[in-house]
């Protein structure tokens, strides 16, 4: 018999059956090896997909559904957009999910409609999907797109706080506190008196744990907090910052929330005159794939958007087949600072007297100055 052929040798699709027999084992091994079930020896295991590969079958997905009660497939739920940090943790999922031999189906929502989320999930439980996983980086007012309706399936949710009541809801991808409080940790033992911020979006997840980080850690050795510049994410954002942070003589280190914004920055620095790293230290967020090849270098921190992605769904395709099951425990993702040449130690300090508040205090003494001024509001 080839493959892609039935058992009388026409042509038809290959079925458990068949593949039973070129393996040698019974059709009741051969469905127990697709449901990795246990009980099966390794060589046995081989045989049954060998000859699968061999004769090129496919699961019936639809008439396991219909056996099982489940359609052996996830919806994912994700903000429509190009951004790097949502379309590789999108990239991450679509390939875990693969792996796992479940279905994909994704909803994309737009920022800026409140009830898209709503509008995404009750498309997907339309759809019979077993489980659903939320990439949904964004925070809407109040109120506004509620999910009133319990959910009966599994949910995991990535980067975010649950956003609705399910029957069970698993939560993935935070620690971006964590990694910011890296960032700011390294520039202060460089020997910077304090680190600027260029925060993301404050309507983004994300952006509210970097800020919340970067202001945690200053607090932690007693640093003076500047006023935080919020940017959009873009490069021409962190351009648009880093003409009013070139002006300023006290600026040497700045933590940007991501790698456009920093590489932005960079720029307006360059061209106001100001020199990275030799008088201003920048780093960045996500190490997009060129931030190795910017001039200079970018030091930035690598997300890690597939370790969190296979930890995440995992524990969710645990939580859809085990509905009895405890939970699987989560681990705080890496955190994966990545040096190169846009920072160094700060430039020699000036003489007492040049500067508008005295730069002549100890690390992690308090000053008697007041606080920089902060800009608008970055809480909500």
């Amino acid at each position: 018999m080839t493959p892609g052929t039935g058992r009388d040798g026409s042509p038809g699709a290959p079925r458990s059956v068949d593949v039973a027999r070129v393996a040698g084992v019974s059709q009741k091994t051969v469905s127990r090896v697709f449901n990795d079930e246990p009980y099966v020896s390794a060589d046995v295991r081989r045989r049954v997909l060998e000859a699968a590969e061999q004769l090129g079958y496919r699961r019936n997905n639809a008439a396991r559904a219909l056996a099982s009660g489940r359609t052996r497939s996830i919806g994912v739920v994700t903000l429509g957009t190009a951004l790097y940090g949502p379309a590789s943790l999108l990239m991450g999922v679509e390939r875990v999910v693969r792996d796992t031999g479940y279905a994909l189906r994704v909803v994309n929502t737009m920022e800026g409609d409140p009830a898209g989320l709503a509008g995404a999930v009750d498309s997907l439980l339309d759809q019979g999907v077993d489980g659903i996983v939320i990439s949904e980086p964004i925070a809407e007012e109040a109120g506004e797109g509620d999910l009133s309706v319990r959910i009966s399936v599994p949910v995991l949710v990535l980067g975010a706080p649950p956003p609705f009541t399910a029957s069970t809801v698993l939560s993935g991808g935070g620690g971006a506190d964590l990694m910011a409080r890296a960032v700011v940790e390294h520039l202060l033992d460089l020997g910077h008196q304090t680190v600027h911020h260029l925060a993301g979006p404050q309507r983004w997840y994300a952006a509210k744990d970097r800020l919340e980080g970067w202001r945690a850690t200053l607090a932690a050795h007693g640093r003076d907090e500047p006023r935080v510049f919020e940017g959009d994410w873009s490069a021409a954002s962190g351009y648009s910052a880093g003409q009013e942070l070139a002006a300023d003589p006290d600026v040497t280190a700045v933590f940007a929330a991501n790698d456009d914004m920093a590489i932005g920055l960079i720029r307006a620095l360059t061209e106001a005159g100001r020199r990275v790293p030799e008088d201003v230290s920048v780093v960045g967020f996500d190490d997009i794939p060129v931030a190795a090849y910017v001039t200079p270098p970018l030091t930035t921190v690598r997300q890690p958007f597939d370790t969190v992605a296979q930890e995440g769904l995992k524990r969710l395709v645990h939580a859809i087949e085990n509905p009895q099951a405890e939970a699987l425990s989560a681990n705080d993702p890496p955190v994966d600072l990545v040096v190169r040449a846009s920072t160094q130690p700060p430039p020699p300090r000036r003489p007492p007297g040049r500067r508008r508040h005295s730069a002549s205090r100890s690390r992690g003494e308090a000053s008697t100055a007041p606080l920089p001024k902060k800009g608008p509001s970055t809480h909500h």
